[in-house]
C-alpha cells in the first residue's frame, strides 16, 4: 500500500468516528418531516437480507411508534389483564434488553379501535414524554423511568374525547411541551416541559388526530395543527391565533395525517373529505387557500383522500396513499394525479403505509410489514427492493389478516418496527 492510500484510509475512519448517527427521538423523526439524514446505510437489498432481526423483545399491543434517543428505544402498549394497564417501556438499542418498564392504569372508556396508546414518547435533553390514549401525560427521567412529573389531563380540560381517543403525539420546542387534546375550551395546551406548569391554553376546537408541527413563517416561528374544523397557525408563546383556515369535516373530524410544511406551503389530507394546499405569506402571517379537492365518497375520490398516511412532497409533486390503498402522485400546483400505483399497499380500506425520505431514496414500510426501498418520481415508482420484515397482527385491526399501522424508526442505520405481539431492530448499514 502506499502512502496516499494509506492517508485515505485514516481520513475516512475518522470520518467514521465523528460523524454523528442520527436518532429519531419524536415523531416522524428529527425534524418532524419523515427525514432521515443517516448516511452509509444500504442502497439496494435481497428478500431475505433484513429478515434475521439484530434483536426481538415482546410487547403489548398499541399504535404506539417507538422512538429512539442516545442509545434507548421507546414504545408505549396497552394490557387487559389482570386489570387494564397503559405501560411505558424503555430497552436499549444495541440488545433489546429492557432497561426500565412503567405502568398505570387506564380504563378505556368510549373509545373505538382499543389496541392501546396511539402516541410517539418524545425524549428531549434526558426528559421522556409519554401521553396516554385517555389523556395521562407522564415525564419520565428518560434514563431511568423516574416519574418526574405527571398530569390527568382529561380531568383538568374536560376532554370532549375523540371518537379514537389522544393520538397527537407531544411535541417538544425551548421549554415548552405542546399537545393537542381537544379539552372543553382548550383544543390545545402548552406546558412547561420541566415542571408541568400550565402556560396556556387555545381555541375551542374538537381535537383531531394529527400531531402538530412547528414551521418558520415571516420571520417568526408558529405552531401550525390541524384541529377537528380548522388548520390554524398560533404563537407558540401565547397560543394567539395568526390564522385560520376553515376545514369543518363533512362527517366527522377524522384528520390523523401530519401537516406537511413544502416550499412555503402547508398540505393536509383526510379520508373523507380529501385535500387542501394552503400557501404561506413569507412577509406577513397570514395564510390561503389554494385548492381542494374532494371525491363524491370515499370510494369515487378525487385527488387524495388519506387516513393514517401522512403524504409525502418532493419537488412539484404530492405523493401519498388513497382512501383503499391506491398511491398517487399528484401536481402541487393543481391537485391533479399524475399516475397511480396499486402495488405499494394493499387494496383495502383505510390501508396504510409510511413514507421516509432518506437522500435520493424514500423508505416505504406498508401494514403488511413489507420494507421496500423505492425512488419516486413524476412518471413512477422506482422500486428497488421489497421484504417482509415482521408479520401483521390483529390487535390493532382485526380484518385482512391484521395490519402493522405503527410507524417505525429509523435511527442509527438501524430501523425499529412493532406490532402487537414484539418490537424487532433490523441492521441497515451497508
Amino acid at each position: 500500500m502506499n502512502g496516499r492510500f494509506l492517508l485515505c484510509l485514516f481520513l475516512l475512519g475518522l470520518l467514521s468516528v465523528w460523524l454523528p448517527a442520527e436518532d429519531w427521538y419524536q415523531w416522524r423523526g428529527p425534524n418532524r418531516d419523515g427525514t432521515w439524514n443517516e448516511i452509509g446505510i444500504i442502497n439496494h437489498f435481497d428478500t431475505e437480507d433484513l429478515q434475521n432481526p439484530t434483536w426481538r423483545v415482546p410487547i403489548g399491543s398499541g399504535y404506539s411508534g417507538p422512538t429512539v434517543s442516545e442509545g434507548r428505544v421507546y414504545v408505549m402498549d396497552r394490557e387487559t389483564k389482570p386489570k387494564q394497564v397503559e405501560n411505558v417501556h424503555c430497552f436499549s438499542a444495541e440488545t433489546g434488553h429492557r432497561i426500565w418498564s412503567y405502568s398505570y392504569e387506564c380504563q378505556y372508556q368510549n373509545v373505538g379501535y382499543t389496541a392501546g396508546p396511539r402516541t410517539s414518547v418524545v425524549i428531549v435533553d434526558g426528559l421522556a414524554y409519554a401521553l396516554g390514549t385517555m389523556g395521562h401525560l407522564h415525564c419520565f427521567v428518560a434514563e431511568t423511568g423516574q416519574v418526574k412529573w405527571k398530569k390527568d389531563l382529561n380531568q383538568i380540560y374536560q376532554i370532549q374525547m375523540p371518537t379514537w381517543g389522544i393520538a397527537a403525539s407531544p411535541v417538544v420546542e425551548e421549554n415548552k411541551l405542546f399537545l393537542q387534546v381537544g379539552g372543553k375550551s382548550a383544543c390545545l395546551v402548552a406546558l412547561d416541559r420541566q415542571t408541568g406548569e400550565e402556560l396556556w391554553t387555545a381555541r375551542s376546537d374538537p381535537a383531531s388526530y394529527a400531531t402538530p408541527i412547528l414551521i418558520n413563517q415571516a420571520n417568526e416561528k408558529v405552531l401550525v395543527c390541524y384541529t377537528g374544523n380548522h388548520l390554524v397557525g398560533l404563537s407558540p408563546e401565547s397560543g394567539k391565533t395568526y390564522w385560520e383556515i376553515d376545514c369543518p369535516p363533512s362527517r366527522m373530524a377524522i384528520g390523523i395525517a401530519t401537516p406537511v410544511h413544502h416550499q412555503g406551503h402547508l398540505f393536509i389530507s383526510n379520508f373523507f373529505d380529501g385535500s387542501m394546499l394552503i400557501r404561506l405569506d413569507s412577509s406577513e402571517l397570514r395564510a390561503e387557500k389554494v385548492w381542494h379537492r374532494r371525491g363524491e365518497d370515499e370510494h369515487q375520490t378525487d385527488s387524495l383522500h388519506s387516513l393514517i398516511s401522512t403524504p409525502i412532497l418532493i419537488g412539484d409533486f404530492i405523493y401519498g396513499i388513497d382512501s383503499y390503498g391506491h398511491f398517487r402522485c399528484l401536481d402541487i400546483a393543481t391537485g391533479d394525479r399524475v399516475f397511480e400505483d396499486v402495488t405499494i399497499a394493499p387494496i383495502e380500506r383505510w390501508s396504510t403505509a409510511h413514507f421516509v425520505k432518506n437522500r435520493e431514496y424514500v423508505w416505504i414500510f406498508n401494514e403488511k410489514g413489507e420494507l421496500l426501498l423505492t425512488k419516486l418520481t413524476p412518471e413512477k415508482v422506482n422500486l428497488i427492493s421489497r421484504s417482509q420484515i415482521i408479520k401483521p397482527t390483529r390487535d390493532q385491526l382485526n380484518r385482512r389478516g391484521g395490519v402493522c399501522w405503527s410507524h417505525p424508526a429509523f435511527a442509527n442505520k438501524h430501523i425499529f418496527v412493532r406490532n402487537d405481539e414484539e418490537l424487532i431492530c433490523i441492521n441497515l448499514s451497508k
